[in-house]
């Protein structure tokens, strides 16, 4: 778990097929654990979208698309 944020605790209703599938998918140990990163990676994805998004419409992006 990240230790630059606040930890506060939480009561979810979540369903238990999906939040163990998650957690064989991530390797994580703990129901916690796989709460969190299943959200940073939430994060991360909309930090990719945002990025590729920057980038649509340039130099990089065209010599991609030319090369394909």
């Amino acid at each position: 778990m990240r230790k630059d944020s606040t930890i506060v605790r939480k009561n979810l209703r979540l369903s238990q097929k999906k939040l163990n599938r998650a957690k064989r998918i991530l390797g994580t140990s703990t129901e916690t654990e796989t709460v969190d990163r299943a959200l940073d990676l939430v994060a991360f994805r909309k930090e990719v979208v945002e990025g590729v998004e920057r980038l649509a419409g340039t130099k990089i992006v065209e010599d991609l698309v030319e090369e394909a």
